[in-house]
């Protein structure tokens, strides 16, 4: 049983606080979900869990099986178990997705023919087109593609865990099934995830063990799944904002 604790974390971007004191545990076969309203922090915490070098932890610490993730470079805590899933994937022209994954497997002691295969299997279960495997990363794909790429990426690293910024965003209702129910089945072989999102629907299919409501930099409220159909119909104005 891995685990992923988040203690006291606080966090700036630009010398203005953002993160104010989260505490937050994901335990291996979790799924943790996180709402809020816009400028409530969600995102920021996935970049600091990952090691964006824009923002400066001030406070706190974050453990994965008790080694100290954020003194640890970025691909240092990928390789540690951590995987980012980003609200906006970026391109990278010419470099090649399978290129990058036979790498990621060469860095980690694995077979690489296994991986090869592996990433052809999961392409496969959600749908992703395989002329796109042998393309460069992103480039050219819709927000739909990008998205069951990152989710063909988590499946064929194995990560320990995963933070899902707004995965759902930019999905159609297909796209959304495939990726959420896909994640969701690699939860039942021990994936941790911490799933960031403004709606309830992405829960439908990624079943949550809990769901956390941070505002103004920290866990207001947490609670059962039941949380996500409360924050959808009465929004976070018990939260002291309107925003939905």
């Amino acid at each position: 049983m891995s685990e992923l604790m988040i203690e006291g974390l606080s966090a700036t971007v630009a010398g203005k606080e953002i993160l104010k004191g989260v505490d937050l545990t994901v335990a291996s076969g979790e799924v943790h979900a996180v709402m809020g309203p816009n400028g409530a922090g969600k995102s920021t915490l996935s970049y600091v869990l990952a090691g964006h070098p824009a923002f400066t932890v001030t406070g706190g610490s974050v453990t994965l099986d008790g080694q100290d993730l954020l003194g640890l470079a970025a691909w240092e805590r990928a390789r540690a178990g951590l995987f980012l899933a980003m609200q906006y994937p970026t391109e990278v022209p010419g470099v090649r997705l399978d290129e990058m994954l036979r790498e990621a497997a060469v860095a980690a002691g694995r077979d690489v023919d296994a991986v090869t295969q592996l990433l052809q299997d999961e392409a496969g279960k959600i749908g992703f087109d395989a002329r796109f495997l042998e393309r460069p990363l992103n480039v050219d794909l819709s927000g739909g593609e990008k998205k069951r790429n990152e989710t063909v990426q988590l499946a064929t690293l194995q990560p320990q865990f995963a933070i899902l910024d707004e995965i759902d965003s930019g999905l159609d209702i297909d796209a959304l099934r495939d990726v959420s129910r896909r994640i969701e089945a690699l939860t039942e072989t021990g994936l941790g995830v911490l799933a960031i999102t403004h709606y309830r629907r992405l829960l439908e299919e990624l079943r949550p063990d809990m769901v956390h409501v941070l505002v103004d930099g920290r866990i207001q409220r947490s609670g059962g799944p039941e949380l996500a159909d409360e924050l959808e119909s009465a929004g976070y104005g018990e939260f002291g904002t309107s925003q939905n």
